[in-house]
């Protein structure tokens, strides 16, 4: 019970540094998305990717 309490804790603060991710990526001005070399319609990849490792 305790592991699966675990897991459910481990997988809502994943969700949620998910989201604040998408958020961020897709808040920044777009001259420094284009600066960092990120395409903004790749904010869900992109966060995907840094928070899920996927």
């Amino acid at each position: 019970m305790l592991n699966t309490v675990s897991t459910l804790q481990q997988r809502l603060s994943q969700r949620l540094h998910y989201h604040r991710t998408v958020r961020a990526l897709r808040a920044m001005p777009l001259e420094v998305a284009l600066d960092l070399d990120i395409d903004p319609s790749d904010a869900e990849r992109i966060a995907r990717q840094a928070v899920y490792r996927r």
